[in-house]
């Protein structure tokens, strides 16, 4: 059986201008490989209601899970709760389970819960809270799509709120073999072996150390057994 399939959509115009170098994506996949669900998508869309709508409606369609990374923070650019309403067709208000998640969190600090603070306890009527145990302030999943905040530190953590909620599969299993030839010279034998392996996949990674050209190549899969027979033929062609 197939492993489940999630995509990944990143929010914010901070992204497409290079302003902020994206981390939560590389996480992301790598997490989702241990628990055996395939990362096969990324998309990244500037904070626009009709783009952001629009593509969590596509993923969502497509995909058995949908992850969300920025836009849920206090500022009037902060659109992607109320474009989640708008995608599922529900309505969106502070929500006081929401609220007081927040109110606890800010007499705690001595700050006062303002407006622009309390803009975080918006959440779509039918959704389901993401505990955030960095900032309180908590992210939520509305169908299967789990929508989280863009600062690292707390992706990462409502990413290990939500993954044992969902249902994985068989781990990705990688190994290397780095072979010093040019990628002319390994495309032939590599790409007989993939044939060979059709339950395997394998990737070439070029590099150029001191003048001469390698490539990392990467074999991935489900089967020890399998994937070790292939890297045993694949090092007995480059020998």
């Amino acid at each position: 059986m197939a492993n489940p399939t999630a995509a990944m959509l990143v929010i914010g115009d901070e992204i497409l201008s290079g302003r902020t170098r994206d981390a939560n994506m590389h996480y992301l996949a790598g997490a989702l490989t241990e628990v055996g669900i395939n990362l096969a998508e990324v998309r990244i869309v500037s904070d626009d209601r009709d783009a952001i709508i629009s593509a969590v409606q596509a993923l969502s369609a497509v995909y058995d899970t949908v992850f969300t990374s920025g836009g849920i923070g206090p500022t009037h650019d902060d659109i992607t709760a109320d474009c989640m309403a708008a995608a599922f067709g529900q309505s969106i208000d502070v929500r006081d389970d929401a609220r007081a998640i927040l109110q606890v969190h800010y007499d705690k600090a001595g700050t006062e819960l303002n407006a622009a603070r309390l803009r975080m306890a918006r959440i779509p009527e039918g959704a389901r809270l993401i505990d955030n145990p960095v900032s309180a302030a908590p992210g939520f999943s509305i169908e299967n799509v789990h929508v989280m905040a863009g600062v690292p530190s707390v992706f990462k953590a409502m990413v290990a709120s939500v993954l044992p909620t969902l249902t994985g599969g068989a781990p990705l299993i990688s190994k290397t073999l780095t072979i010093h030839r040019g990628e002319g010279d390994i495309a032939g034998p590599l790409g007989a072996l993939a044939e060979a392996y059709p339950a395997l996949s394998m990737g070439s990674y070029p590099f150029q150390r001191d003048g001469k050209y390698g490539a990392n190549i990467v074999v991935r899969g489900q089967d020890t057994a399998l994937l070790d027979e292939a890297m045993g033929k694949l090092a007995e062609a480059f020998s």
